[in-house]
């Protein structure tokens, strides 16, 4: 892959605020992602949703919230096959923490806890299809 090409890949994840991409061009792959750090100065950590996309809300049950996803996809535990999952049963996570990937139209798309709390269960098993607004995680 041409240094070219891959600096058009960077330019665009870097436009469109997607979280990672990956290519795949016969023998070759290249995986491009964001770390909240490369964000240009002055530019919100989070962007702002779309025009007619609803932000996410948690779920409130007497258990806990439930944490839904934010698009379909192939929910992923972990950053990569026979890698530790990113959160655990029992674990404590902040608002902000990365809770799971889901990979939609070839994009990984990396989902971050809206609130503190326990991660008291998993919802999802790994590998497994979901739709929009699916329960990915119960946290108290």
């Amino acid at each position: 892959m041409d240094l070219r090409r891959i600096k058009k890949l960077i330019e665009l994840v870097q436009e469109t605020g997607i979280a990672e991409l990956e290519v795949r061009t016969g023998d070759e792959k290249i995986r491009i992602a964001q770390v909240a750090s490369s964000s240009p100065a002055g530019a919100p950590s989070h962007p702002e949703p779309a025009a007619g996309i609803e932000p996410r809300q948690p779920h409130q049950t007497p258990e806990g919230s439930v944490m839904s996803a934010p698009m379909a996809g192939t929910f992923y535990r972990a950053p990569a096959p026979g890698e530790k999952p990113f959160v655990d049963v029992g674990d404590s996570v902040s608002a902000g923490d990365v809770l799971c990937i889901i990979e939609s139209m070839k994009m990984m798309n990396r989902v971050e806890s809206d609130f503190a709390g326990q991660i008291a269960e998993v919802l999802v098993e790994n590998g497994k299809p979901i739709e929009s607004g699916a329960g990915l995680f119960r946290i108290v």
